[in-house]
């Protein structure tokens, strides 16, 4: 049965081929079938590849987290800084392909080399203070915020094209306070929820958040501390 195998098919040309596809037609429009036909082959011959579609779809999820590059800090690298530049690249890498978070947030698994990259982030973790409790729920934390943050940039419906001088007039009328409204002023200044900079925003939130668990973390149990977990609070500003 091995000899009908098409020669040139492989399950990694078939992610990088569906990957390529998902940016054409995007998740509701990628088919085995339409893959197959991509391939030039007819649909049953994936399956020597992959059981199932889901499979297929895990195969994809794990690719994009793989392109964002995993793995620990770098020897003296401060790991407020790591955990930064970590969710700026897999934010980066789920928007390089349409539908990217919902591939991503709907995977069943990933592949057991990528869980034992992040085994690997956790220890590292370990080593600069956290408990594997706080380690796993921070960057759980960190990738869940990355993962809703881009779902919405990929999924907010686009209204129709209309002044932006209309649309706050017409929020203007709404609010009792007319333009002293909060809402107006932040708009005014610019506080958009979307974009590179409420990103960061909510980065250096959590960030800051988990400095202040360590610290507690480490004011409750004084024999974990290690002189690598944090560093001077002017520094971290910079984030």
């Amino acid at each position: 049965m091995c000899a009908t195998k098409r020669p040139g098919i492989t399950r990694q040309t078939l992610i990088d081929t569906a990957l390529r596809l998902l940016d054409e037609v995007g998740l509701e429009g990628l088919t085995v079938r339409r893959l197959a036909t991509e391939l030039g082959v007819r649909s049953p011959a994936l399956y020597w590849h992959i059981r199932s579609k889901q499979e297929l779809l895990d195969g994809m999820a794990d690719a994009i987290v793989l392109a964002a590059g995993m793995g620990p800090p770098r020897d003296g690298e401060p790991w407020q800084d790591w955990l930064a530049h970590r969710a700026r690249a897999y934010r980066r890498s789920l928007l390089a392909h349409r539908d990217g978070a919902r591939i991503v947030t709907g995977a069943a698994g990933l592949s057991p080399a990528t869980i034992r990259t992040f085994d690997t982030e956790l220890a590292a973790m370990v080593d600069r203070g956290f408990t594997p409790v706080l380690a796993l729920r921070t960057i759980t934390a960190i990738s869940q915020y990355v993962n809703g943050f881009v779902l919405t940039e990929q999924t907010k419906p686009r209204r129709p094209t209309e002044d932006p001088a209309d649309q706050f007039a017409a929020l203007t009328e709404l609010l009792d306070a007319g333009t002293s409204a909060p809402l107006l002023v932040a708009i005014r200044e610019g506080g958009g929820t979307t974009g590179d900079d409420a990103f960061e925003h909510g980065l250096r939130t959590l960030i800051d958040g988990t400095t202040a668990a360590l610290d507690r973390q480490q004011s409750n149990h004084p024999d974990r501390t290690n002189p690598c977990a944090g560093r001077p609070d002017d520094e971290a500003q910079h984030l």
